[in-house]
C-alpha cells in the first residue's frame, strides 16, 4: 500500500457523487435480473451494473461470472449434466457450467437463482422466476426506465475475464463497443466499462479516442497482493502508489478499489486509519468508485453490527458505514441496496 500521508476527511473530485446499483439491488432480487435493476432504479441508483461475459455463439449476457452453477439452476437440467466440467479461469480450476459451452438458446431455458443463499434467504422466494438477460435486453430495459422516469440512468459494465474469453475465441470488447453503438441509448447516456485486467481498457482507450464523451474507463482494484491476470507480474498494491496511479491515469478515468483499500480492517474488523489511496488517485486526477456496500451484518465492519444475527440486515449499520467511506471523499460507491445508498448520500 502507498505510504504518503492521507489527509481525512477528504472531498471527492467529481461534481456529483454517484450511487451505483451493484448488479441491480442485488441485496433485495437475486442479481443481475432485469427486476434486480428494476429495484435498483426505483430506489434511486445513478447506474446500474451488469457483468458481462459470452455465450457459445458469442452474445453478450449478464451473469457474475462464467460459471453459472451458483447463479441459474442449471444443475436441474439434466439435459446439462455432461456440460459439467473443470476449468482454469485467471490461474483457478474452477468446476461448474460455463456460458461459453451453452447458446444463448439454451441459456435461455434456465432460470436465475440466489447466489448468497444462506444470507439473503428472502431472495431465494424469487428462485426461478427471472431468466439470463443479454447486455441488448438489459440496455433496453434501462432506456425504458429512463424514459419512464424522466431522467437518465447510467450503465457501469464490468468485461469478466478478458484474457481467458481471448484465449477460447470469445473476445469482448469490440462486441461491448458494438453493443454500445447500436443503441440510442447508450450512444448518448453515460457508461462506463470496468475491468479487474489492464490490457484490455488500454485497448478500449485506443478505440474510443475522444469521439465518444459519454464513455469512460475504470480500473478495478483487487486486494494489494493479487494480480490482474493479464500482467501477473504487477500488483495492485504497485497499482495503488503514487506512480502506479499515474500510469493507470493515462488510460482510465477512475479506480474501483474495494472499500478495505480505502478504510482498511483493524484485526477485530473495526475500522483502522483512513489508507492515502483516495487521496493519491485524486493527486493523479483519478476519480474513485469503490465496491462494495452491503447491508447484512456480515459484511459490515464491526464498528456498525448490531447484536442481530450475521446474515441479519442492518439498515442503519450500512447507512452508518457508507457514510464513515463518503467522509474519505469518494465520487462513487457500489451498493447491494441502493435505497440506503440513496440514504446515506442525501440524508437524512
Amino acid at each position: 500500500m502507498p505510504t504518503s500521508a492521507a489527509p481525512a476527511p477528504g472531498k471527492p473530485i467529481a461534481a456529483k457523487v454517484l450511487v451505483i446499483g451493484h448488479r441491480g439491488a442485488s441485496a433485495l432480487r437475486p442479481e443481475h435480473t432485469l427486476a434486480s435493476y428494476a429495484v435498483a432504479i426505483e430506489d434511486g441508483a445513478d447506474f446500474v451494473e451488469p457483468d458481462l461475459v459470452s455465450t457459445r455463439d458469442g452474445v453478450l449476457v449478464v451473469r457474475h461470472e462464467n460459471e453459472i452453477g451458483g447463479t441459474t439452476d442449471v444443475a436441474s437440467h439434466p439435459e446439462f449434466a455432461s456440460r459439467r466440467v473443470t476449468k482454469t479461469v485467471d490461474g483457478e480450476s474452477i468446476t461448474g457450467w460455463f456460458t461459453e459451452d451453452f447458446t444463448l438458446a439454451e441459456l435461455k431455458t434456465l432460470r436465475a437463482r440466489e447466489r448468497l443463499a444462506d444470507i439473503r434467504k428472502a431472495n431465494t422466494a424469487y428462485d426461478g422466476q427471472f431468466t439470463v438477460p443479454t447486455f441488448d435486453e438489459m440496455i433496453e430495459f434501462v432506456a425504458a426506465e429512463a424514459s419512464a422516469r424522466h431522467r437518465v440512468i447510467g450503465i457501469i459494465p464490468e468485461i469478466k475475464h478478458s484474457t481467458y474469453f481471448h484465449g477460447v475465441g470469445l473476445p469482448m470488447e469490440d462486441k461491448v463497443l458494438a453493443t454500445l453503438a447500436a443503441h440510442a441509448y447508450t450512444r448518448t447516456a453515460p457508461v462506463e466499462i470496468q475491468s479487474f485486467e489492464i490490457g484490455n481498457l488500454k485497448y478500449l482507450r485506443g478505440k474510443l479516442g475522444k469521439d465518444h464523451p459519454n464513455i469512460r474507463l475504470l480500473q478495478l482494484m483487487d486486494l494489494a497482493d493479487q494480480h490482474p491476470a493479464d500482467q501477473p507480474s504487477t500488483t495492485y498494491g504497485a497499482m495503488m502508489t503514487p506512480k502506479g496511479l499515474k500510469a493507470i491515469a493515462t488510460y482510465a478515468d477512475a479506480i474501483g478499489p474495494s472499500t478495505r483499500s480505502i478504510i482498511p480492517l483493524t484485526g477485530d474488523g473495526k475500522l483502522a486509519p483512513v489508507a492515502p489511496l483516495v487521496h493519491d488517485a485524486h493527486a493523479a486526477g483519478l476519480e474513485v468508485h469503490s465496491y462494495t456496500f452491503r447491508p447484512e451484518n456480515h459484511f459490515l465492519a464491526a464498528d456498525f453490527r448490531d447484536g442481530a444475527g450475521d446474515a441479519a440486515r442492518n439498515e442503519a449499520g450500512s447507512v452508518a458505514e457508507i457514510r464513515a467511506y463518503l467522509a474519505t471523499g469518494i465520487d462513487a460507491f457500489f451498493t447491494d441496496d441502493p435505497a440506503l445508498g440513496r440514504k446515506a448520500l442525501d440524508g437524512p
